[in-house]
């Protein structure tokens, strides 16, 4: 929900807990004393105790545990006609600490019955509602800094030092400060003017990467992966590269292309075969619209409490949009949602429900690459329009494909020997081998040609490794044949080839 908008509706109408989902306190202080319309103002921190809001000095002997505090406030007057600001209580909000839920609850049945008039503010960058209490919150979310705002911040920021930069190098600076707070984004252009560096140089553009990539490592939710995978890394698949290739023009000039008309991209489902280039060609996605990738893991959204899974899928969410414009790659789709036929667990459906909602309705420039192995026993609505721009199959590499996908590993290992190969020969012995199967030939074969001495990498070393391998089709026939019928009889499905 909106906090500038409907913080003081909800204080004024007599909601009696709100809390307020924030990483910046400092911003959630004012926003509190802003919109407070003459209440009285209480704190209690982890740090401090009870202390006055505003001058965060100590009071009335300062209670610093929070269940002795929150026992004075009812058992006194000092709720009436105040607005009492919680922090750090978000560890208490379990079933170890019964005796703060309890209180929590019989205050919020005061405020309700009339017998008092106050608020009780969480602030907290960790949402945690136990179920005694959900019937009494609300819950708002701060207010990201928009693109037109960043612009400003910054416009002022250098007016401050007598500097300038150019339209073209504010709005990119504006687009890599997307999801950093006003705090992240001061302390880089303090970081940026200390080094001496020029804002128009790309030094300062890499700085803000950085401290996105720190950002999402203290989440753990979200993952930043390194990409050095390009397109051409990429052996056959003709049909998803040239789809992405157009996708890429609209992704990396997307205002001009929505002026024109066009929807924003929402992203494809490649499906089919392990080891076939599905994790590949996320990361090439990424490399080739140029922006970060983002990898969702499932395991990590799941939370033990309740509420706690869904909190964590929102701010994943929320997360992939700030740091906007990203590819989110959820890997393994199958395995992360598995049991939403039905006869999992209710809380993956709901984890489903929202993707799908979200997938639908986005507006803003993440571009979701989701991969699978096995989709036959996902709900139909996976696979609805509207879902994801295309959706795409990979199959076992033909002939042709296996040849691109020898010479592709071979020159990143031992590029002088590339045209020394007799490839014919290594295509007519790994019929069934998938891309990986092949890079692990090439892997195998390279160094066993450095442990037996050898001054080049030849066709025989190849040959001996493909036959000291087992290839997928071989480990995984039956299985193998359900899925390639599944995704050849799906008309849904696009050859990727």
């Amino acid at each position: 929900m909106n906090i500038k908008d409907n913080l003081r509706e909800y204080i004024d109408a007599g909601y009696p807990m709100l809390y307020i989902n924030a990483y910046e306190e400092i911003k959630a202080d004012t926003l509190i004393e802003k919109y407070s319309d003459g209440k009285h103002l209480v704190e209690w921190n982890g740090a401090d105790g009870l202390v006055d809001f505003k001058t965060k000095t100590s009071l009335l002997g300062n209670y610093m545990r929070l269940d002795e505090a929150l026992s004075y406030l009812k058992n006194t007057d000092g709720l009436d006609n105040h607005i009492i600001v919680l922090k750090d209580i978000h560890v208490y909000l379990n079933d170890e600490y019964p005796t703060v839920i309890s209180l929590l609850k019989s205050i919020c049945q005061k405020i309700n019955k009339g017998d008092i008039e106050s608020t009780i503010i969480i602030v907290s960058n960790t949402v945690k509602i136990p179920k005694e209490l959900e019937k009494f919150i609300t819950i708002f979310e701060m207010d990201e800094m928009t693109q037109d705002d960043i612009k400003e911040y910054i416009k002022s920021y250098l007016d401050y030092y007598g500097m300038s930069v150019a339209p073209k190098r504010l709005k990119e600076l504006s687009v890599a400060f997307k999801g950093l707070s006003e705090y992240e984004i001061d302390s880089l252009l303090n970081l940026t003017i200390a080094k001496g560096s020029d804002f128009n140089n790309s030094n300062g553009i890499r700085s803000i990467h950085e401290q996105k990539r720190q950002i999402i490592m203290k989440t753990n939710i979200l993952e930043m992966i390194n990409v050095k995978e390009k397109i051409s890394d990429i052996g056959g698949l003709n049909n998803l590269k040239q789809w992405l290739e157009r996708k890429a023009r609209v992704f990396k000039d997307i205002d001009r292309a929505m002026e024109f008309g066009v929807d924003m991209p929402k992203g494809l489902l490649i499906a089919g075969i392990p080891g076939c280039g599905k994790s590949l060609a996320a990361k090439a996605t990424s490399a080739l619209f140029e922006v970060p990738l983002l990898k969702l893991d499932m395991g990590k959204i799941m939370g033990k409490y309740l509420g706690e899974s869904e909190t964590n899928m929102r701010k994943a969410i929320k997360l992939a949009e700030a740091i906007s414009p990203c590819v989110l790659w959820v890997d393994e789709l199958e395995k992360g949602f598995a049991g939403v036929d039905g006869s999992g667990h209710e809380v993956t459906m709901r984890l489903f429900g929202t993707f799908l909602t979200w997938l639908q309705e986005k507006q803003t420039p993440v571009f979701v690459v989701a991969t699978a192995n096995d989709i036959s026993k996902m709900p139909p609505e996976l696979l609805r329009k509207g879902r994801f721009d295309d959706i795409f199959y990979v199959d076992l590499p033909d002939d042709r494909e296996r040849e691109s996908i020898f010479k592709i590993h071979i020159a990143k290992r031992r590029e002088s020997d590339v045209n020394k190969i007799e490839y014919s020969k290594l295509v007519n012995k790994t019929a069934g081998f998938s891309g990986a199967d092949i890079e692990g030939v090439v892997v195998d074969a390279v160094e066993n040609a450095f442990a037996d001495g050898k001054s080049e990498l030849s066709t025989d070393i190849l040959i001996k490794a493909i036959d000291d391998t087992k290839s997928l089709s071989v480990i995984m026939k039956d299985k193998l044949k359900e899925l390639q019928d599944f995704y050849k009889n799906k008309s849904t499905f696009k050859s990727a080839t």
